[in-house]
């Protein structure tokens, strides 16, 4: 996977230590608890699922992770650093719900988007950002509707634009809430090659994922969550039935079998 990576997107000692530590954090909306008590790590160069049911705090934990929540307890590091601090190394794909579809740009817009940690809000995306964001489109298969408006596109193709923006920025850590969500299988499989790849290229990748029966097909890492967190670690050892009762309850042998 071809870069564009300046000095100023270098992480701090790549490889050495865990990407994110989470120690004893408490996330709370009024007087709910969303993360209770969490400790987690996760490793370099893994492409993880996070699974659990609904209201588990899967997108608070991503949302934290990137600083836009702030815990009332405990203490989160990215890269080593606070989550305000690592921002710059992190490339968010969110929920395609929460973006406004009717906003008038093409997909080569959205996609140089992508290019703005390097840039700056000063400086205009130039050719070099226009390449990488053609050849992050190029990745996902939608280069032949760059000049499309976003509000024109099928749902898969609206996931491949904002998976085609994260490439863009180049990043070390990818979080993505529900990058699979409506997608026909076409998509899907095209999408979880390019998250291969990011591994592939020693890159972190962080999935929110709901269904059970791809996560040992998938990914390598899982991390069970039910505002707690259930169990981390490779797929093989952690993805049990017994953990997945813990974080589902009785529901587990009907949501995986």
């Amino acid at each position: 996977m071809a870069t564009f990576l300046s000095a100023r997107h270098e992480p701090p000692a790549p490889g050495d230590g865990p990407v994110i530590k989470v120690t004893d954090l408490t996330v709370m909306y009024g007087d709910r608890p969303v993360l209770w008590d969490v400790d987690w790590e996760v490793p370099a160069g893994v492409l993880m699922a996070v699974v659990g049911p609904n209201g588990a705090g899967k997108t608070t934990m991503l949302r934290t992770i990137l600083g836009l929540v702030r815990p009332v307890a405990g203490s989160i590091t990215v890269f080593g650093r606070p989550p305000a601090e690592a921002r710059r190394w992190i490339a968010y794909v969110p929920q395609r719900t929460a973006v406004d579809w009717d906003f008038p740009a093409t997909v080569l817009d959205v996609v140089l988007m992508g290019r703005y940690s390097h840039l700056g809000w000063v400086r205009r995306p130039g050719a070099q950002d226009r390449e990488r964001a053609l050849e992050a489109l190029a990745q996902v298969g939608m280069v032949h509707l760059a000049h499309r408006q976003i509000g024109q596109l099928s749902v898969g193709q609206q996931q491949r634009v904002f998976v085609a923006r994260a490439l863009a920025q180049d990043a070390w850590l990818y979080l993505m809430d529900e990058p699979f969500a409506g997608v026909d299988a076409t998509t899907e499989q095209a999408l979880i090659e390019v998250l291969r790849g990011l591994k592939a290229a020693g890159r972190t990748v962080i999935v929110v994922h709901h269904d059970l029966q791809t996560v040992p097909l998938y990914f390598d890492w899982v991390t069970l969550l039910n505002v707690r967190c259930v169990a981390w670690g490779p797929v093989t050892t952690v993805f049990t039935a017994d953990y997945l009762r813990q974080t589902y309850g009785e529901r587990a042998g009907i949501l995986s079998g």
